[in-house]
């Protein structure tokens, strides 16, 4: 080794370590992978191969490695900053926080309250509609560029599943980056999810609803309701997904610590959902992600059960698994633990929490709740079958509620994240110009309560969706319309979004707005609700978070059986 280092000066092994460093980071920035030994070798393969052949005599062995190595690490590190920091870069043209262009870390950082959707909004407020979160990141505010990039034509999905799942390979039908890959996936759940499988599981809901109503019925004082419809959601989507496992409404608390454990995973997830190279590394480290892998390994275990079972019902895995199809092989084993991951996670949570905010919004909205009342009690008077959807199509008031609760309170605040392929072309909206690799949201949260799309964004009022309907007979005449008419009213439904858009949006929508309609109808056709006393509600707003789902605030309440 000291022939082969003679003559190398130590400026000269420095100016190597620099130049590799550089060349580096254009690897870095032109080739993503989530492979390890990729990124392993990258990091730590130049400056190893530096100190073995460039080593100067004059230094030691340990000294010349930590010189090396560190000119390296930090030629690197400094260059990726200066890059992103510097005109040269191609999101330069877009405003943003200094710390969300330099890492992802620093959005990662942000998110662990939980406000990440109050401080988006706030970067909206401040930088315009197309804020830049991270180094290669966009927040889109702007309606009008919804249905370009996220339509028919719109652009793939993008990689924040991989840090969610803690894989870059077993992957759920709604992270799924490949379009017509994701497409395909697609159809099986979009046989699951037909009006006619819908009508199949018409059952499952009104079994666990009735369920619902008397556990609860039989409670003594004070609930808090949004526990119960965890239990109900859940308990429902075992059914309707794995045709059965867990009974949380008979049990009548979080047994098995579901929820807890659903909420932790949320907020890892989150975390890695911005770092996604991260959650691949941690991924191979047992137990490091805690009630994470906990949950993924709970939902893997459904599914393998479910499968082995066979189908009993017509449930969802009876189209996954393409048993509808006998003619067809069945579809690979992992394929349906990652859908059964997704069935689980997105269907319970969801609903659960726009459930919970619609009694809030009751509670603290008399005059909505009276309406609502009426309109139920209309159809659905005492003696009438609740579960039975016939009246749902007649019931104006009941969708605006619901439409109006998903606004202001958006179960998924964030919204569907998606990237221009970086081997691809970039795209050009308008004077928005999308480079290649670029990733973005087209934030929902921020979009709901843009006043140019929505009067008055902030407050809950579900007579807006009545001034707008086309039905003139639907529009309210009483002072609760606040002088507005259809030609005042700013109401424009291509910014609202709570099942985001397009051909890869939302496939549960239909089976969410089912669930929701029968559960309130039934609810409120046998009881009275009132809050708590010496409730009042206050800090719903400031507890509620996003952790790409929305966990809940407790909402305390108090059941009274009507005459």
């Amino acid at each position: 080794m000291a022939e082969v280092a003679e003559g190398v000066s130590p400026s000269k092994a420095v100016a190597v370590a620099v130049s590799l460093g550089l060349v580096a980071h254009q690897i870095f920035r032109r080739y993503e992978t989530y492979n390890i030994i990729v990124h392993a070798a990258l990091l730590f393969g130049p400056p190893t191969l530096l100190t073995a052949f460039t080593l100067p005599s004059e230094w030691s062995l340990l000294y010349g490695a930590f010189v090396l190595f560190s000119t390296y690490l930090a030629t690197l590190a400094a260059s990726i900053v200066i890059y992103r920091l510097s005109p040269l870069h191609p999101l330069a043209r877009y405003p943003g926080p200094i710390g969300c262009k330099i890492s992802k870390l620093y959005l990662g950082a942000i998110c662990i309250p939980g406000y990440q959707h109050k401080y988006i909004q706030a970067l909206h407020n401040r930088y315009g509609d197309v804020v830049r979160i991270g180094p290669n990141d966009l927040s889109i505010r702007d309606a009008s560029r919804i249905n370009p990039l996220m339509g028919a034509s719109g652009v793939p999905k993008g990689p924040h599943f991989i840090g969610r799942m803690l894989s870059a390979t077993g992957l759920p039908m709604v992270a799924i980056q490949d379009t017509d890959v994701h497409l395909r996936r697609r159809k099986l759940w979009q046989r699951g999810m037909s009006p006619s499988a819908i009508k199949e599981y018409e059952h499952f809901i009104a079994r666990r609803a009735r369920q619902l109503l008397d556990r609860m019925g039989e409670q003594k004082g004070e609930i808090t309701i949004g526990n119960w419809f965890n239990y109900f959601t859940y308990d429902f989507m075992s059914d309707m997904a794995f045709g059965g496992g867990s009974e949380l409404l008979d049990a009548g608390h979080d047994e098995g610590n579901v929820w807890a454990l659903l909420d932790d995973a949320m907020f890892i997830a989150t975390f890695f959902g911005h770092l996604p190279w991260l959650g691949v590394y941690i991924g191979k480290i047992p137990a490091a992600t805690g009630n994470l892998s906990i949950l993924l390994n709970r939902c893997v275990e459904c599914a393998t059960a479910r499968v082995k079972k066979g189908s009993e019902k017509k449930d969802l895995f009876h189209y996954l698994n393409q048993e509808d199809l006998p003619n067809l092989p069945p579809p690979p084993m992992q394929q349906l633990i990652d859908d059964g991951v997704l069935a689980i996670i997105a269907g319970a949570d969801t609903t659960s929490s726009a459930l919970t905010s619609l009694v809030y919004c009751l509670l603290m909205h008399p005059d909505v709740y009276d309406k609502l009342q009426a309109e139920v009690d209309k159809f659905y008077p005492s003696g009438e079958d609740a579960m039975d959807t016939k009246h749902h199509r007649e019931m104006p008031y009941l969708n605006a509620v619901i439409n109006e609760v998903l606004r202001v309170y958006p179960p998924v605040p964030g919204g569907s994240q998606r990237q221009v392929p970086p081997d691809g072309q970039g795209v050009l909206v308008g004077d928005l110009y999308l480079p290649p690799g670029t990733i973005f949201w087209c934030h929902i949260y921020s979009t709901h309560h843009d006043p140019r799309n929505f009067t008055d964004p902030s407050s809950f009022w579900p007579e807006r969706w009545l001034i707008a309907s086309e039905d003139p007979s639907l529009a309210p005449s009483d002072p609760a319309a606040r002088g507005l008419d259809k030609t005042t009213l700013v109401h424009n439904e291509t910014g609202f979004l709570p099942f985001s858009t397009g051909p890869m949006n939302c496939v549960g929508k239909t089976l969410a707005m089912q669930e929701m309609r029968m559960v309130v109808c039934a609810l409120l056709q046998r009881y009275k609700i009132r809050a708590r006393d010496g409730w009042d509600g206050g800090n719903f707003e400031s507890e509620y978070r996003d952790y790409f789902t929305a966990p809940r605030p407790e909402v305390p309440v108090v059941l009274e059986t009507r005459a």
